[in-house]
């Protein structure tokens, strides 16, 4: 029987010794950086600078007219903002509305998946800014223009081209960003 000589130690390159600290180091530097730099606050639409879908809905209450997508083509842009009667931060931008409809902007609703009694009850008890309000009762019109909840509000140029949108409550310190865009979509 044969003796085999015994097998000479490999040799690890240095490479594979600091490979896994390297790349260890490289994550660590991607978290770090992903963490101390400030994210934007902004939500991106993708219908802005878009033209309004087309749509024709009927009115959501007795004493306003429905809305359709035409009505936003004419002279002046016109703010669309996306409601319902059932949801509570709707109410706490009403005074907004109410403000801005008093400086002569021009407004329309959206009453989303919404009964015309509690509709009119919500109206009376928070006041109607509305020139139109249509209603879309399965969110149809809602999520065509990029529309994921309540409140939102659209600036629409008179060309019917979506400038801005508001995500959330339009409140008192956001009403010189919104008369900033209907006057940027003026132009």
């Amino acid at each position: 029987m044969s003796v085999l000589p015994p097998a000479e130690p490999r040799r690890v390159s240095p490479w594979a010794l600091w490979m896994p600290l390297i790349a260890f180091a490289g994550f660590l530097a991607l978290v770090i950086h992903g963490l101390t730099r400030p994210g934007s606050t902004e939500v991106e639409s993708a219908m802005v600078g878009k033209r309004l879908p087309v749509f024709a809905l009927e009115p959501a209450v007795a004493d306003r007219p429905g809305l359709a997508s035409s009505d936003f083509v004419g002279d002046k842009p016109r703010l669309l903002n996306i409601f319902a009667s059932w949801c509570v931060p709707c109410a706490i931008e009403a005074p907004q509305l109410k403000t801005l409809s008093d400086e002569d902007i021009a407004i329309d609703g959206i009453a989303i998946r919404d009964r015309r009694e509690e509709l009119t009850d919500f109206l009376v008890r928070n006041g109607n800014p509305f020139a139109r309000i249509g209603k879309d009762d399965v969110s149809a019109v809602q999520l065509a223009i990029g529309s994921s909840g309540v409140p939102e509000s659209f600036v629409i140029d008179g060309r019917g081209v979506i400038r801005y949108q508001h995500i959330g409550v339009i409140r008192a310190e956001d009403l010189s960003l919104i008369r900033e865009k209907l006057r940027e979509a003026a132009q």
